[in-house]
């Protein structure tokens, strides 16, 4: 029996390009033994870019450290919802932490498979890592191994919204032992103006710091541009040169041949000038 899922399961663990050839494989097969919706299902697998596959790779060769990556994007996802300062700025900081150390991880898996990764497909890794923290269905789909193509990029965790009502949380004082108070008439409960500015500043501060992370993530997109460029400069240098060296044999080509129809030419009169002789 097929099983489309164990396949795809397979497929994304080989290197990109073994991918197609495997998979039109398994999808031919499955054609064979009458499986078409399964055959269907495989041939639609998309073959996964090299930032996609080493990012399967790293989640593969560690379904802890996994596991931790998944763990912080809800600690991150729920600090957002319930305006967790304290929270946010602590695991803020881990993100930044945790996804350089896996993204170099993936690069060395990577080498260990005999694919080097540049600096700009590992920034795509600590990309895709970050969408992975804050989509749950990304993150399910990549810590299987199976991710098929790079989830769209995420800013900070501008799509979780507060919960409904939701105020700054306050930071917890230190308890005392204190004598028990005279009863005493209630409290006056906080004017709600005052919990909605609350809860305005709160989402103002998240604001910033997404704000704070785009621009650092911007800044990593120009450096990458940066090499990109330098790249693209020296292979024009280098398409230039090819080109006058093309121009260049071609001009000898274009002589050679003048040089073999003159040559064609003279021995065709010789041989004229040797059969007329003859014939004398």
């Amino acid at each position: 029996m097929v099983d489309a899922d164990a396949v795809a399961a397979e497929l994304y663990g080989l290197r990109p390009e073994e991918f197609t050839a495997a998979r039109d494989a398994h999808a031919a097969a499955a054609r064979k033994a009458g499986r078409r919706a399964e055959a269907k299902r495989i041939a639609a697998l998309h073959k996964p870019t090299l930032a996609v596959w080493a990012a399967n790779r790293l989640a593969r060769a560690d379904a802890d450290q996994a596991q931790h990556l998944l763990e912080l994007g809800r600690g991150l996802r729920e600090a957002h919802r319930t305006l967790s300062g304290e929270d946010l700025r602590k695991l803020s900081h881990q993100q930044h932490v945790v996804i350089a150390a896996m993204a170099g991880e993936a690069r060395r898996l990577a080498g260990e498979a005999g694919q080097d990764l540049s600096a700009g497909v590992q920034r795509e890794v600590e990309q895709i890592l970050r969408s992975v923290l804050a989509d749950p269905e990304a993150a399910s789909t990549w810590a299987r191994g199976v991710l098929d193509k790079a989830p769209p990029p995420a800013v900070g965790f501008a799509e979780v919204a507060p919960a409904p009502g939701t105020a700054p949380r306050p930071q917890q004082p230190e308890r005392r032992m204190e004598p028990e108070p005279e009863p005493g008439p209630e409290p006056e409960s906080e004017p709600d103006d005052t919990q909605e500015a609350e809860r305005t500043s709160r989402e103002a501060e998240l604001a910033e710091e997404a704000l704070a992370l785009a621009e650092k993530e911007r800044e990593e997109a120009r450096a990458g541009l940066g090499a990109l460029d330098e790249q693209i400069a020296g292979l024009e240098e280098r398409l230039g040169r090819a080109r006058e060296e093309h121009e260049r044999l071609a001009a000898v080509a274009e002589a050679a041949e003048r040089s073999h129809k003159d040559a064609v030419r003279e021995a065709k009169r010789a041989r004229t000038a040797a059969r007329r002789g003859r014939r004398r």
